[in-house]
C-alpha cells in the first residue's frame, strides 16, 4: 500500500534504503526466531514485533554510539537497530554460550553495552525509572549524550510512567521517551484500560514536549527523532506517541483470536516495510535492488538461527558467575546463621 506517490524534495535514497535494510533484518531476524521457537528452541517467552519495525529504525537508527538506549520484552528491533550482533541475540534465545548475555536473560533480557544498549526489560514499564536514573548520572557527568526509552502503551497505565517522566521534566534530563502504541496492551485493546484523552496529553501534564506520529511512517519518524535528538542532548526531556499496530500475537504461542481477521489483513496493508518499499520504488530505486536485499537479510538471520542451533551450551559453573554476593550472609546446611 503506497503512501508515497511522489518523494519528498531532497529525499535521500540511500538514508532510507539504510532505513529499509535495517527493517527488514529486524523482520527476517524475527521470522527466524519464531522458527526456532516453533522448534522449541527458544528458553522462555518470545514477543515479535512484527508490524512495529519503523520505529526501531526511524527512532535508533538516528541514535549516536554513545547515546544509550532502553528496551522492552519486545525489544529484539530496538537491539539490532542499535547495533548489536544478531548471531549473538539468536543464541541469547536459546540460553546458549556466546550469547549477548551468556545465555542467562533470554529474549526478554538482552543487553549490549557495548553498543549502547543497556537492557530489555520483562517488567513492564520498569525501563523507564531506569531511563530516567541514566539519563540523569549523564546530566550530573555534564555529558552530551541521549538516553532513548522504548515502551508500550500498556506501560502508561502504570507507577512508573508518572515517576519517570515527572523525574524528567522535573530536572531537565536527556531523556527521550518513545511509546510504541500498537493498541493492545497483552490480549487486551489499551483504549478499554486508559481514562482520559491518553498518554500524549498526560506527558504534556507535566510540562514535557510531546508529540505523536505516525509510527509506520519511517519518513517522519526519521524527521521528528533526528530534529529532536540534539535539543534531547541538550537536556531536553521529550515523549513521541508512535502509533502502530502488531501484526501477530502477543507471543509467538499467541494466536491473537481475541481480535478479529478483517482488521489484521487490513492493518497488513500499512506494514512499514511494504510502505518504504514505496517510498524508494517511487523514488527510482529498482525493486531487484529491494528483493536483493530482503534475500541477504533472510540468509543472514538463517545462518544466525543455524548458527545458534548448534552452539553449544554454557558451561556448567557459568550458573555461579555474574551473581551478586556482596553483603551475603553464609549459612549453615541446617539453615542457621553462620557466627
Amino acid at each position: 500500500m503506497s503512501q508515497y506517490p511522489a518523494p519528498p524534495p531532497n529525499f535521500d535514497i540511500e538514508r532510507f534504503f539504510t532505513h529499509y535494510r535495517t527493517m527488514s533484518r529486524i523482520r527476517a531476524f524475527e521470522e527466524a526466531a519464531l522458527r526456532g521457537a516453533r522448534e522449541g528452541l527458544v528458553k522462555g517467552a518470545i514477543h515479535p514485533s512484527i508490524g512495529q519495525e519503523a520505529i526501531a529504525s526511524g527512532v535508533c537508527g538516528n541514535l549516536l554510539a554513545s547515546d544509550a538506549m532502553l528496551s522492552t520484552h519486545r525489544g529484539h528491533g530496538h537491539t539490532l537497530a542499535k547495533g548489536a550482533d544478531p548471531r549473538a541475540m539468536m543464541r541469547e534465545l536459546f540460553g546458549k554460550a556466546g550469547g549477548n548475555c551468556g545465555g542467562k536473560g533470554g529474549s526478554m533480557h538482552i543487553a549490549d553495552f557495548s553498543v549502547g544498549m543497556l537492557g530489555a526489560n520483562g517488567v513492564v514499564g520498569a525501563n523507564i525509572l531506569i531511563a530516567a536514573g541514566a539519563a540523569h548520572a549523564i546530566a550530573l557527568r555534564g555529558e552530551r549524550r541521549a538516553v532513548v526509552c522504548l515502551f508500550g502503551d500498556g506501560a502508561v497505565n502504570r507507577g512508573p510512567f508518572l515517576e519517570g517522566l515527572n523525574w524528567a521534566s522535573t530536572f531537565g534530563l536527556p531523556v527521550l521517551y518513545v511509546c510504541e502504541s500498537n493498541g493492545f496492551a497483552a490480549t487486551t485493546r489499551t483504549d478499554a484500560l486508559t481514562a482520559g484523552p491518553g498518554p500524549l496529553q498526560r506527558a504534556q501534564s507535566l510540562g514535557m514536549e510531546a508529540a505523536s506520529v505516525d509510527g509506520n511512517d519511517i519518513l517522519a519518524l526519521d524527521e521528528i527523532v533526528r530534529e529532536w535528538l540534539p535539543a534531547v542532548r541538550e537536556r531536553g526531556a521529550r515523549f513521541l506517541l508512535a502509533n502502530t499496530y502488531r501484526l501477530t500475537g502477543h507471543t509467538a504461542a499467541d494466536p491473537a483470536a481475541y481480535r478479529p481477521e478483517s482488521e489484521v489483513k487490513e492493518r497488513w496493508r500499512n506494514d512499514p516495510i511494504g510502505r518504504c518499499a514505496a517510498l524508494l520504488e517511487a523514488a527510482g530505486v529498482p525493486p531487484a535492488r529491494l528483493e536483493a536485499l530482503r534475500n541477504a537479510a533472510d540468509e543472514e538471520m538463517a545462518a544466525a538461527l543455524a548458527e545458534a542451533r548448534e552452539a553449544p551450551w554454557p558451561p556448567v559453573e557459568d550458573a555461579f558467575r555474574d551473581v551478586q554476593d556482596a553483603g551475603a550472609v553464609p549459612f549453615r546446611t541446617t539453615g542457621e546463621v553462620q557466627p
